[in-house]
């Protein structure tokens, strides 16, 4: 199955206008509109083998990169949203100590010792570093295996290049400091010790030699991993991981950027796009720049591109145009969002 098809084998041409929108937070990483400034952050985090930490306002795509990035170089792709309750080493791998300790009453009556490793679960860096170790489940090589481990994202990755990946850590600044600090290592060695089984897990070695897109450039060889961070500020980072990490702010999306992102998405939209489309989602966005004087006014946070390619396609899906009745109902629901009513506000 191919990143573009469905679990049935469809391309996107094939599903119906209901189906497409059934999935309206895409993540398949067909579009990403990718400006030079940003494509060079991308080749010098790949040039130095540090992880790419991505900042800029919420809605801005810094989410949409890793997909896009790992879909263009056919490199397999992993991802974890970070929440408060993210723990250091959940990113590395878990451990099922209830469940161990559960079979281990069963085990000793008969005489046998639970094999640990049985119990592991390998996180999304471990995947991307060392593959073939993580199905083990951290086993040696060679060792009889009764319960491979599933590769997460093993529809999307079947197809792609078996050593080389993208990750994506989604919004690190939700995360307690600790889990950042646990990270340096990790990322910085691209090894890590998994406690319970004693086993040190290492990148493992290439299965052959690869040409890569940016190596064709005459820029020399480049990493065989591109680990991506986001942040949307809600905690300040700690400066020992920006030291290890190149740092790019997405900025906010002007007029001619929209449209030009517009432009991307409404190709993959249900539909034929015509000039019509093309001078609507130019007007949307003329509409939007005084949306956002409006929000600033307002004190309230400044309308996203996402929310940008939501009124856009509401717009294009039940014929409203901006200075419609209708557009002033779509900005309350879709551009100006009060982060609380104002009846709540202390």
């Amino acid at each position: 199955m191919t990143e573009s098809q469905d679990p049935e084998g469809r391309g996107p041409d094939d599903m119906t206008d209901a189906e497409w929108l059934d999935t309206p937070d895409r993540s398949d990483g067909r579009v990403y509109v990718m400006p030079d400034d940003l494509r060079f952050a991308v080749r010098v985090a790949l040039a130095t083998g540090r992880p790419l930490l991505l900042r800029g306002m919420p809605g801005s795509g810094k989410s949409s990169l890793a997909p896009y990035i790992a879909t263009q170089m056919k490199w397999r792709y992993y991802e974890h949203v970070v929440t408060y309750r993210t723990q250091p080493r959940d990113l590395l791998w878990s451990f099922d100590s209830v469940r161990r300790l559960a079979d281990a009453q069963v085990t000793v009556r008969r005489g046998q010792t639970p094999d640990d490793a049985s119990y592991v679960e390998p996180g999304v860096l471990w995947w991307a570093l060392a593959p073939h170790s993580a199905r083990r489940r951290g086993r040696p090589a060679g060792a009889g295996i009764t319960d491979p481990c599933p590769d997460p994202f093993e529809e999307v990755n079947t197809t792609r290049k078996p050593d080389r990946a993208v990750v994506l850590i989604d919004e690190i600044d939700k995360a307690d400091p600790d889990v950042p600090n646990s990270l340096l290592v990790p990322l910085g060695s691209h090894r890590f010790t998994v406690a319970e089984i004693g086993r040190e897990i290492r990148t493992e070695r290439p299965e052959a030699a690869e040409s890569e897109p940016f190596e064709e450039e005459g820029q020399g060889h480049r990493a065989r991993h591109l680990v991506v961070l986001t942040t949307n500020e809600e905690r300040e980072l700690p400066q020992a991981l920006l030291r290890r990490c190149v740092v790019h702010v997405l900025p906010e999306h002007d007029r001619a950027m929209l449209v030009s992102i517009a432009e991307e998405h409404m190709a993959l939209w249900p539909g034929e796009v015509t000039d019509a489309d093309r001078d609507l989602a130019d007007a949307v966005a003329g509409e939007l720049m005084k949306v956002r004087q409006h929000a600033d006014k307002q004190g309230v946070r400044r309308p996203s591109t996402a929310e940008y390619l939501d009124a856009l396609l509401a717009c294009r899906s039940l014929g409203i145009r901006p200075g419609d009745r209708e557009w002033q109902l779509l900005t309350k629901n879709v551009l100006i969002k009060p982060q609380q009513m104002a009846g709540d506000r202390a």
